[in-house]
């Protein structure tokens, strides 16, 4: 296996008036292809911060961060911009979703923006949707579904095409157990499928789908438990 997303020494400061605050300090952490790995520590500790930058939606203050080999500090915004929507799918906690445009057009927009012809990317979104349990719902907006529904577009549209890395934020946050489990399960498959998914939850039931969790504390690595099998005995103790 390979690394998809690898961080090497990353810190991440924040100016808060005459305060800085570290939310990452000196990260290195590689996650591989066909690997689920889950992220958990307590507010603050710097699980969306490191989201967020090995998405390429934020910058380190220092250190390296390569999204399949690919160091993200030496792309112009445009070969940024075309790695996170090739590469990259996101699961935002918010949802962020766009208002104005459909179920369906929410999921296609990273293809039509891939060149994929407008009819091929409805034909995929609608499809992407089926998948998570949202038949019927291709041409409603964003506020005419419920916050479960919304997310579940979400994840439709992050896992659209063949994105290599999965981020996401949270995604069980507003569905019930049975939902929250299902899109677990498809964020799992398309791991085992060869990508590679970091998964940012507070909830153990969840992390236990995990290849192997990693705990963050003031933004640093404190503690890294991998093995299915070892995840479950460690969660359930």
């Amino acid at each position: 296996m390979s690394a998809v997303l690898s961080f090497y020494g990353v810190t991440r400061e924040y100016r808060s008036g005459e305060t800085t605050v570290r939310a990452l300090d000196g990260l290195t952490l590689e996650v591989e292809a066909g690997e689920l790995v889950a992220i958990m520590g307590p507010s603050g500790s710097g699980k969306s911060t490191l989201l967020a930058i090995g998405g390429g939606l934020d910058t380190p203050t220092s250190g390296e961060v390569r999204v399949e080999g690919t160091a993200l500090d030496g792309l112009s915004p445009a070969a940024l911009a075309r790695l996170r929507r090739d590469h990259i799918g996101y699961v935002f906690q918010d949802f962020n979703l766009v208002s104005g445009l459909t179920a369906a057009e929410n999921v296609a927009l990273p293809r039509e923006l891939a060149g994929v012809s407008a009819r091929a990317a409805r034909a995929e979104a609608v499809a992407a949707l089926a998948e998570v349990g949202l038949d019927g719902t291709a041409d409603r907006f964003p506020d005419q579904l419920s916050g479960g529904q919304q997310q579940r577009v979400a994840v439709a549209r992050a896992m659209i095409g063949q994105r290599r890395l999965l981020l996401a934020d949270e995604p069980t946050g507003a569905l019930d157990s049975v939902t929250g489990q299902a899109v677990l399960d498809l964020i799992r498959s398309r791991v085992d499928a060869g990508a590679a998914g970091v998964l940012v939850t507070h909830e153990a039931r969840f992390a236990s789908w995990a290849d192997r969790i990693v705990f963050l504390r003031d933004g640093r690595l404190v503690d890294s438990t991998g093995g299915r099998d070892r995840v479950e005995e460690l969660l359930s103790s």
